[in-house]
């Protein structure tokens, strides 16, 4: 008769409501039990006491089978380590392994600051009011379904697709230059053709767990300016630009931005209002001239890099509010 295995309670432990830290050293695979939503402040330095971390301070080869790490196995892959030491490394250094339900509750959270981040920073260009997080939310909804873009039908797509493949099936021996196997331009196509090498459009598929969601957001709007699913543009923001009246009156000589373009030549004034996109109001006060106005975000570093080269420090640019934007 076979012998029988028995499981002992010694080598059984049940684990419930856990989150795993792993840490791979060589082949093998350590992890450490932890209760969830514990590690990260740990790690933060905002929870220091042990036992409010680890569900056991043990070391575990599977914690699912409640496998604990032989010593055999800790001392090869940790050597001159305790235990206590290993379960600290694979705490600061492993991998936090996170449940369906935990990943899918941090993408929630994350969406929501996404959204929320942006309803703040962008309005409608003409009104310059916000919009509320639904249209926004469905905005970039409209994006991540189209693949990143608010893109054309599949169907106009598809037909163009095959308009082009006609076209090309078409295209006179003549056509193909004798050196190349690439297609002279015909008689119907200008030079650089119809769709000239463009920079790619940002796109937006959606919000991750693996970005913060600041850094996320930022995409989010990069993508829905360019594609202008709903009209959208940056909130103003609000400054506040001094300058001593002599320093205005100066000329200076702004270089050309393409080479069919002239340099430009105006006064410091000139040239400081010209990144103004509204004058709220500005007044001289004895030697100092003193505007306030809304600038795009996108002109606020130009704006500030101009004033410090061409003012040497002696006019200043101070931010009153960085999104302006009116509710109703």
């Amino acid at each position: 008769m076979p012998a029988q295995q028995i499981n002992q309670p010694s080598n059984q432990i049940k684990l419930t409501n856990v989150s795993l830290v792993r840490l791979k050293k060589g082949k093998k695979r350590f992890e450490v039990a932890c209760y969830k939503n514990t590690v990260t402040s740990f790690r933060a330095g905002n929870e220091t006491d042990f036992d409010n971390v680890l569900q056991i301070p043990n070391v575990f080869l599977n914690v699912s089978k409640g496998q604990v790490a032989p010593n055999e196995e800790l001392k090869k892959a940790f050597p001159g380590m305790t235990r206590d030491e290993v379960v600290m490394e694979i705490l600061t250094k492993g991998e936090i392994q996170v449940g369906e339900k935990e990943r899918s509750q941090e993408l929630d959270r994350v969406h929501k600051e996404v959204i929320d981040i942006v309803a703040g920073r962008l309005v409608d260009p003409k009104t310059k009011r916000v919009y509320t997080t639904g249209m926004i939310e469905k905005a970039l909804d409209q994006l991540s379904s189209q693949g990143g873009h608010a893109g054309r039908s599949a169907g106009k797509a598809k037909a163009e697709a095959n308009d082009r493949s006609k076209s090309r099936d078409q295209t006179p021996a003549a056509a193909i230059d004798s050196g190349s196997n690439t297609p002279s331009r015909t008689n119907g196509q200008a030079e650089g053709g119809d769709n000239p090498a463009e920079k790619p459009k940002p796109k937006w598929t959606g919000v991750t767990t693996s970005k913060n969601a600041k850094s996320q957001a930022l995409d989010a709007m990069k993508a829905l300016i360019a594609h202008q699913p709903i009209p959208v543009a940056r909130a103003r923001m609000r400054l506040r630009i001094t300058c001593p009246n002599g320093v205005l009156k100066q000329t200076v000589k702004t270089p050309a931005k393409s080479e069919s373009e002239e340099p430009t030549t105006g006064t410091v004034k000139d040239k400081i209002l010209g990144f103004v996109e509204q004058v709220e109001n500005q007044d001289v006060a004895g030697e100092e001239w003193e505007c306030v106005g809304f600038v795009e975000p996108g002109s606020f570093k130009t704006l500030s890099d101009f004033v410090s080269t061409h003012t040497k420090g002696r006019a200043r640019v101070e931010v009153l509010d960085t999104t302006v934007t009116h509710e109703d």
